[in-house]
């Protein structure tokens, strides 16, 4: 693997997955059938020891950590045991007889090992001032974040951080309870109407999460709908999936994307039968995206209500950021503006259930529901997934709605972050590196190799300072592993140019196959299949973008400042004037973002506008 990671991969230890002496790692090797060459290399080279670099500046930690393993592995434990994981002692560890629980657990973690499927988890701590920078475990080691899933910066953009401190310090932290006990507030509320209104949808629902509300809308309705089917995309996510295995309905998979296998199973059930069409807009590991408006056409056709999963696509399609299927009539909803009414016959009013996310996009945290009143309000009253949960924090809740009304005000975001995302793909196709091919923002970058993959991950972080996160089995299928990576707007040229370089050397070192390599292979994973285009045409058009008229964004420069957009800015603030008072002042910047001076009362429409990086911003 080269001299240079060998020498970064003595650094690692602290801040990872694994606190492992060297003895560990090779009993485990030895057990797991992992060769490590024997000329010029050392243990210290293995791709499971390469992800962080903090560890010389934490020798006391790695002592005491590895005292602690070094006591459970006397005992026969598992080396390699995560270091979030706590030490269990001979004082601590509980008696029992009968079933051996714990060689249980070595063994189920044994085969994660086996296949390669164990998980290591990186310590990236993402700098508000500095996104998309973050520090490891050692604040003082930072690296560039490429795989992050707050995909337009929003998790510091400065209004959503004023508006959670202003909730904060007149609300406090937590909820206080369920929304049935005390954690229904104002905040909760505001948010529900302004996804409904996003979504033009009568009414939404917020929980914890879009796992626990995909779980929970799915298991609820299709234990309550008699007799139903619910007909699931084979690539659909895990909550998806988890939720129809909740429920008591029939489960029938279609093949990815395929609306021929779609009817002919939808044929097979009578009009009558309750039926649910399950599939997303943007699936996030192939970056493909759904057939919205023709699973419409069949749903309409044989009786059946549509699921739309939108967790990839909020904030990041659409004229408002709505989502796939706001794009799908993108110059109908711009005109429409911020009417919350529907567009009858648009593709959006013809989804009868949109789920999203408020941790994607909307940099927060949450998921929702948005549909019909009658709907949500079932759901509402029957999910226990709702019901038993603790309500979000109003400072989250408040912080959510304020980066929504932002970006659905301000265009530029989606914009640069789709220039970004041409700019990556193309320089990706010039050198060879095989992307799987898809219309969205997502770049996957296929590696073919579980191994390959982690070693890759580890390399571009041990030595390029560069954390893209390699995606491994379950979450794709074996043989095609890969690394995704995600383009923000705030990535400047300089660091995408670093990405393209780094990239091309891990994989010339590690011998990675090229896109011309899968050709002569046959093909993987839409990867360089005999007759299909390397590259799919994108969803943004260049007239969308601003290419054809001149109002497109430019990428930033290194020690340029990312634009906030005054106009977007005063109307989300003005949604908290009733809860929280009207806003005096200056907007208080991060040192991340160039925002111009704001008069004194800062209530009246802003109408004088500057041009700063490219970007028609208000002063």
């Amino acid at each position: 693997m080269g001299p240079a990671l060998s020498t970064r991969s003595q650094q690692i230890v602290a801040g990872y997955a694994s606190v492992a002496a060297n003895f560990d790692v090779e009993k485990l090797h030895r057990e797991q059938g992992v060769n490590i060459p024997t000329s010029g290399a050392s243990i210290n080279q293995c791709p499971h020891a390469a992800a962080a670099r903090a560890a010389a500046r934490m020798a006391d930690d790695l002592a005491s950590a590895a005292a602690a393993k070094k006591s459970l592995d006397a005992k026969g434990s598992l080396a390699g045991r995560p270091v979030h994981h706590k030490a269990a002692t001979e004082s601590t560890k509980a008696k029992h007889t009968g079933f051996d629980y714990e060689a249980f657990y070595k063994g189920e973690l044994a085969k994660k090992h086996q296949d390669k499927s164990y998980r290591y988890f990186n310590n990236i701590n993402r700098l508000a001032r500095k996104f998309p920078v973050a520090h490891t475990a050692n604040p003082r080691d930072e690296v560039e974040v490429w795989c992050s899933n707050d995909y337009l910066g929003m998790g510091n953009n400065p209004v959503v951080l004023e508006t959670m401190h202003r909730t904060l310090d007149k609300y406090g932290h937590g909820a206080g309870g369920t929304r049935n006990i005390a954690g229904n507030g104002a905040m909760h509320l505001g948010l529900e109407r302004e996804l409904a209104g996003l979504h033009r949808k009568e009414a939404a629902l917020v929980f914890s999460s879009c796992y626990v509300a995909n779980d929970a809308t799915l298991s609820t309705l299709g234990t309550k709908l008699p007799g139903c089917v619910i007909f699931s995309d084979t690539m659909n996510h895990a909550s998806m999936i988890q939720g129809m295995r909740h429920s008591t309905a029939k489960r029938v998979i279609f093949k990815h994307n395929d609306l021929e296998d779609l009817e002919t199973k939808l044929q097979q059930y009578p009009k009558e039968t309750p039926k649910i069409i399950a599939f997303e807009s943007v699936y996030s590991m192939c970056g493909s995206i759904g057939p919205v408006k023709e699973i419409c056409d069949l749903a309409e056709q044989y009786g059946a209500i549509t699921f739309l999963d939108e967790v990839h696509a909020v904030g990041l399609y659409g004229p408002r950021g709505a989502g796939v299927a706001e794009h799908l009539d993108y110059d109908a909803h711009l005109a429409a503006g911020s009417s919350p009414d529907p567009i009858p016959g648009s593709v959006m009013d013809r989804i009868d259930i949109i789920t999203g996310t408020l941790g994607k996009s909307y940099g927060a945290v949450g998921g929702y529901i948005a549909g019909s009143e009658e709907f949500v309000d079932m759901i509402r009253s029957y999910a226990p997934g709702f019901i038993f949960t603790t309500s979000l924090p109003p400072a989250t809740v408040a912080g959510a709605r304020a980066s929504i009304v932002y970006q659905s005000e301000y265009l530029g975001d989606r914009q640069l972050k789709q220039i970004n995302v041409r700019e990556v793909k193309r320089r990706l196709a010039e050198l060879d590196i095989p992307v799987v091919p898809g219309s969205s923002h997502i770049v996957p970058v296929l590696v073919g190799d579980a191994a390959l993959a982690r070693a890759a991950s580890d390399k571009l972080l041990s030595e390029h300072d560069i954390y893209v996160q390699a995606i491994n089995y379950p979450t794709v299928a074996r043989g095609e592993e890969r690394l995704r990576i995600t383009v923000t707007p705030r990535h400047t040229m300089e660091q995408m140019e670093g990405l393209i370089r780094s990239l091309n050397q891990v994989f010339e070192e590690l011998n990675i196959n090229r896109l011309s390599d899968w050709k002569l292979a046959g093909g993987r994973a839409g990867v360089g299949i005999p007759g299909a285009a390397d590259d799919v045409q994108p969803i943004w058009t260049d007239e969308q973008i601003g290419l054809l008229n001149g109002t497109a964004p430019r990428s930033l420069r290194n020690a340029e400042k990312s634009v906030v957009d005054m106009r977007a800015v005063t109307i989300a603030r003005s949604r908290f004037d009733v809860l929280l008072g009207p806003v005096y002042g200056e907007l208080q910047p991060t040192e991340d973002f160039d925002t111009p001076a704001v008069g004194a009362t800062f209530k009246a429409p802003l109408v004088d506008r500057e041009v700063a990086h490219g970007i028609t911003v208000s002063a």
